[in-house]
């Protein structure tokens, strides 16, 4: 009986390949390589089409890049292991009595909640970098890169952060590190959701997206974890991810770092509190879901013969 991958696409061409934590420091590896192809073609570009074109429109081209080398290799793994090894689907649909609409709401609800539950963390590593004059920079240089970067006509700005951001790395750290971490049978399933959480945060590359990527990380590894649909931490990040380009774009809005710097006190904690008990009452509502196993609500790929 042999097993037959489908034609490439972004799901079941990698269903195969289960990567374990040897795994995910190689897909790391191939990141790290894409990241460097992502800086040549840049180069390239600027040297085309200027400064301007690229700030506009270069992500486009280059945040995709920086994905491939993982993407071609973790094809080609799950094409070799598709031949004797099980796989197991990026997406699984397990809601429970919520439903499919049930649990969409709720997720959204929670990213909302998370939005908000993490703001004084993020605010206070912020104070942190102004006790530093090195960290800061450090900040204003990584800031400053991302508004070149995000700079650009509000389209384009939204199809890279709200679009292929979430596809992209939801593909990455929960498709593929989650997904393997929970299946690979090596790693308890809390300790799965935390190492996911940290490698999203790596790969954010700089101390201040990296904290607010651990925490909401922690939330879609959990969302994952319960209902094995990579479609819903894709929603979570295209929220988180879309809000923050919409309010960039916004006259009012586009200077706030934090909610903290609009929302006056005690108003803001009580805000702060009622999105900390949102979210637990959240996490409390994706318990009820049924587990088909304890490792996680994702299920085996069906052999094709």
């Amino acid at each position: 009986m042999n097993r037959k991958v489908r034609s490439f696409d972004l799901f079941s061409s990698h269903a195969w390949y289960v990567p374990d934590v040897g795994g995910m420091f190689v897909l790391l590896g191939f990141f790290m390589l894409g990241s460097i192809l992502s800086a040549i073609v840049m180069a390239i570009m600027l040297a085309l089409m200027g400064q301007q074109a690229v700030s506009d429109y270069g992500m486009i081209v280059i945040y995709p890049v920086t994905f491939i080398p993982a993407m071609i290799y973790a094809a080609h793994r799950s094409q070799k292991n598709a031949l004797f090894d099980p796989g197991y689907k990026l997406v699984s649909c397990h809601f429970g009595k919520l439903g499919v609409l049930g649990v969409v709401c709720l997720t959204a609800v929670m990213t909302v909640a998370t939005m908000l539950f993490a703001d004084p963390f993020n605010w206070f590593n912020f104070k942190l970098t102004e006790s530093s004059p090195l960290l800061q920079k450090f900040y204003e240089a990584i800031m400053e890169s991302m508004k070149q970067m995000t700079g650009g006509p509000f389209w384009s700005s939204f199809l890279v952060t709200a679009i292929f951001a979430p596809i992209f790395e939801e593909w990455l750290c929960r498709g593929m590190v989650l997904r393997g971490l929970l299946c690979c049978g090596k790693v308890r399933p809390g300790w799965a959701i935390v190492i996911s959480a940290l490698f999203f945060a790596v790969i954010h590359a700089n101390p201040w997206q990296a904290l607010n990527a651990f925490i909401i990380g922690l939330v879609m590894g959990y969302i994952y974890y319960r209902t094995g649909n990579l479609w819903l931490t894709m929603l979570v990040h295209f929220i988180n991810n879309g809000s923050a380009v919409v309010m960039m774009h916004m006259d009012s809005l586009k200077d706030m770092e934090y909610w903290k710097d609009v929302i006056p006190e005690p108003a803001y904690w009580v805000v702060v509190a009622v999105a900390a008990v949102v979210l637990y009452a959240g996490v409390m509502l994706l318990r009820k879901i049924p587990m088909e196993n304890k490792r996680g609500n994702i299920d085996p790929v069906d052999a094709v013969v």
